[in-house]
């Protein structure tokens, strides 16, 4: 399979070493400044684009690969406002897309085990759950793209959540005001930058009784690297709009016990 790879720093390396130890070739690689290439016919001839660029590229970077007719594995975060225009011109047939706030196999068995859970504690009162996501010093908006997706599984399974709230900094967080947002049934989610922390997402379900906590630690990023090639393995040879759920099948939306 031929793949172009968009932005090229850290993460787009890894997605190159991923793709060549799976015998991928990368036909094009286009990274800040070489938007030219989008027009070259190294990219047209690409059957996936793995687009980790930065949010205020996104959109357009998303646009010329539509208008290639490369369908394009996107993991960048922070473009929540453009995204939806994007899905819906893939919903309609003008290009295909597959993006995801992150790719990485064991985060993807996580939220279905998050969501698993949630389901559990929904009839399970005496329990409030709070979200932690750790992150390296590098990293400078919170909470993180992966925290607010789990966020947002949780509150679709357990229907005594109702929404979410960025309760700040984990260990600055005023406890009256976490105690509020449990009353309110209000999700808290806490942030920590420490280190070159790769990420670490952890759920807590605290009781006067006890504690329940579940947590996806990454060693590297290299697990996302290898999930987008995973997803653009996937991806090549479809068209429309398609979500990490498509790809790795773990009973994400599934009210029903886990197989």
């Amino acid at each position: 399979m031929k793949i172009a790879i968009v932005g090229y720093g850290k993460m787009g390396k890894m997605i190159e070493e991923a793709a060549l130890s799976r015998g991928h070739e990368i036909c094009c690689v286009i990274d800040a400044a070489e938007t030219e290439k989008f027009d070259s016919p190294q990219f047209r001839e690409a059957d996936v684009a793995i687009d980790f660029s930065i949010p205020s590229a996104e959109p357009e970077n998303v646009e010329r690969c539509f208008a290639a007719g490369v369908p394009v594995v996107c993991g960048t975060t922070g473009w929540k406002d453009s995204l939806p225009i994007m899905e819906r011109k893939a919903r309609n047939g003008e290009g295909t897309l597959l993006w995801s706030s992150n790719f990485s196999v064991g985060v993807n068995i996580f939220r279905a085990v998050n969501r698993y859970l949630a389901r559990i504690m929904a009839g399970e009162p005496q329990y409030n759950p709070v979200l932690t996501e750790v992150h390296h010093i590098h990293k400078l908006d919170h909470p993180s793209g992966t925290a607010v997706t789990l966020a947002e599984d949780l509150i679709e399974a357990d229907s005594r959540t109702l929404s979410w709230q960025d309760a700040g900094e984990e260990g600055k967080a005023i406890p009256g005001d976490l105690e509020k947002m449990a009353e309110e049934h209000i999700l808290p989610v806490l942030y920590r930058r420490e280190g070159e922390v790769p990420g670490i997402h952890s759920i807590t379900w605290d009781s006067p009784q006890d504690s329940i906590t579940i947590t996806h630690s990454a060693h590297s990023r290299r697990g996302f690297a290898l999930g987008a090639v995973i997803a653009a393995e996937w991806l090549a040879g479809r068209k429309g709009l398609y979500t990490i759920e498509d790809v790795f099948r773990y009973n994400f939306a599934d009210d029903s016990p886990l197989e």
